[in-house]
C-alpha cells in the first residue's frame, strides 16, 4: 500500500469531560477522496476540524504529507485548503472582492479569483454583494476558497448542503477532477448518495470511532443492503436500538 498523505494516529479529542473522538486512526492516501458519514455527534466535523488544524487533539498525532501542524504550522497550512459547514465572509463585500482578498491572503493574483468564480458559476454575479446571495451560492463561495491555491489536500464539511441537483452533479464531477490530478479529498456528508457517487472510501462513524468502512460496495455488502442509505439506516438502526 502507498504510504499514506494523511495519517491520523491514535487521535482522541474531548468536550471537558465527553469523548468526542476515541483513539482514531486513519490513512489516506493522496488522490483519493474520503467521505465520513454518521449521525449527528458522530465527530465528522470534529475530524475535519482538527486535521484542518483549527482543533488539536488531546492525544495523538496528525500529519499531512508527513508534515506535522506543531511542528512546523506554515508549511502545514500551505497543503490545505478548508471548506467550513457555515457562511463567514464578510457580507458587505462582492464575490470578487471575497476571493481576491483571500487570494492574495495565499500571495495569488486578482486572475486566480476570477478563475474560480468561473469555475463555481459566480462569474455572473461577482460584483454582487455575498448578503444577496442564496445557500447555495454561498456554498459555491466556500467551495471556490478551498480551490484557490489548488491545495494538495481540500477538506470540506457538509459541501452540498443548499446545493440544487445540478451542482451537486457538477461538484461531484469538480472533485473527482481534482483527485484525477492529484489532490487529496476528505469531506463530511449527510448525504449517502454523494458519499457513493464521490468517494474511494467511505468512513461510517458513531461515538467517534470508524465502526465500518470501504467502497460504498463493500460497505453495502457487509451489511446486506442495495443501497447504501438502506445500509446506513440499518447498521444506524441496530446501534440505536441498543443504546
Amino acid at each position: 500500500m502507498d504510504e499514506a498523505f494523511v495519517r491520523l494516529k491514535d487521535v482522541t479529542k474531548r468536550f471537558k469531560k465527553q469523548v468526542i473522538i476515541e483513539g482514531l486512526q486513519l490513512d489516506v492516501r493522496r488522490g483519493s477522496i474520503l467521505a465520513l458519514c454518521g449521525g449527528n455527534g458522530a465527530g465528522k466535523s470534529t475530524i475535519i476540524k482538527m486535521i484542518a488544524g483549527i482543533m488539536q487533539p488531546d492525544r495523538g498525532t496528525i500529519t499531512v504529507d508527513n508534515v506535522s501542524w506543531k511542528r512546523e504550522r506554515k508549511r502545514y497550512a500551505e497543503r490545505i485548503g478548508y471548506m467550513p459547514d457555515e457562511f463567514r465572509f464578510s457580507p458587505g463585500l462582492s464575490a470578487m472582492e471575497t476571493l481576491s482578498f483571500w487570494a492574495a491572503l495565499r500571495g495569488l493574483p486578482k486572475s486566480r479569483a476570477a478563475e474560480v468564480l468561473e469555475q463555481v458559476g459566480l462569474a455572473d454575479t461577482g460584483n454582487k454583494p455575498v448578503a444577496s446571495f442564496s445557500k447555495g451560492m454561498r456554498q459555491r463561495m466556500l467551495f471556490g476558497q478551498a480551490l484557490l491555491a489548488k491545495p494538495p489536500l481540500v477538506l470540506m464539511d457538509e459541501p452540498t448542503n443548499g446545493l440544487d441537483p445540478y451542482w451537486i452533479d457538477t461538484f461531484v464531477r469538480q472533485v473527482r477532477e481534482l483527485a484525477a490530478n492529484g489532490q487529496t479529498v476528505i469531506f463530511s456528508t449527510h448525504q449517502l448518495q454523494v458519499a457513493e457517487a464521490l468517494a474511494d472510501h467511505i468512513a461510517l462513524l458513531r461515538g467517534g470511532r470508524i465502526e465500518v468502512e470501504g467502497s460504498g460496495a463493500d460497505i453495502r455488502q457487509k451489511l446486506g443492503a442495495a443501497e447504501l442509505q438502506d445500509a446506513f439506516t440499518e447498521w444506524f438502526g441496530i446501534h440505536a436500538e441498543r443504546q
